[in-house]
């Protein structure tokens, strides 16, 4: 179901061949189509940034102290089928999100998802690469306070531009990891001190202006996730 542009584009549509960065906290990857976890945010698949600086951070947001990688990838995109979700409504997202990752524990949470991503979700099944926004710990904050009744949609869309994080890229399908190429010789070390501190800071950041949100007389919480299915 397609609910509406929620987002203006910062991007502009993926045309023929792509540069991509994958932060890793390992000095040697290798994409293989069927690997990767099944709940992350769009399922298994190999996910990347058009953003040096973020797959940096990405590279070491785990508090383990270790300095991280960052790998560039060439990506033909010709005659491959994009799913862009800024083309979609805010609901769409979360949507595909509840498929694959869990909001809550409960009972209440398993029937109403369910009906949810009936609802407001789309099949993703016949592309090659999703390109949406990633779900990290400040935007996973708001879609645990999203599904316990507690943002009204209409500030929903304001939430989430919040986070301010970029795009991702999903590689999901065999044909799409043949047209993936990594150039060795760009590969980057990062160093844990600063980029490590500059994904804390962004994410303290995010969630410190999402709950002043929350908390204000704007979020009349009449209009939430419940009430949506």
């Amino acid at each position: 179901m397609n609910t509406g542009k929620w987002w203006q584009k910062s991007e502009e549509s993926v045309v023929g061949k792509i540069i991509l960065y994958h932060g890793s906290s390992s000095e040697t990857v290798m994409p293989k189509f069927g690997l990767g976890e099944e709940r992350h945010d769009y399922g298994k698949g190999f996910y990347l940034t058009e953003r040096l600086e973020l797959a940096k951070e990405w590279a070491v947001y785990r508090p383990n102290a270790l300095n991280g990688w960052v790998h560039e990838f060439e990506l033909d995109t010709d005659e491959l089928k994009i799913l862009d979700f800024q083309e979609y409504s805010a609901l769409t997202w979360l949507a595909e999100l509840m498929k694959h990752r869990d909001a809550a524990d409960s009972k209440r949470y398993r029937i109403l998802s369910k009906q949810f991503i009936d609802k407001f979700g789309i099949s993703t099944e016949e592309y090659d690469v999703i390109k949406g926004w990633r779900a990290n710990a400040s935007y996973f904050y708001i879609a645990k306070a999203f599904v316990r009744d507690e943002v009204d949609i209409d500030i929903l869309e304001e939430l989430l531009a919040l986070g301010g994080l970029g795009i991702q890229y999903c590689v999901k399908t065999e044909r799409a990891y043949k047209k993936l190429s990594e150039h060795s010789d760009a590969l980057r070390s990062v160093d844990f001190t600063e980029f490590n501190k500059k994904y804390n800071r962004r994410d303290m950041l995010a969630r410190e202006n999402m709950r002043k949100l929350i908390d204000s007389d704007r979020n009349r919480v009449t209009k939430v996730f419940s009430t949506l299915v």
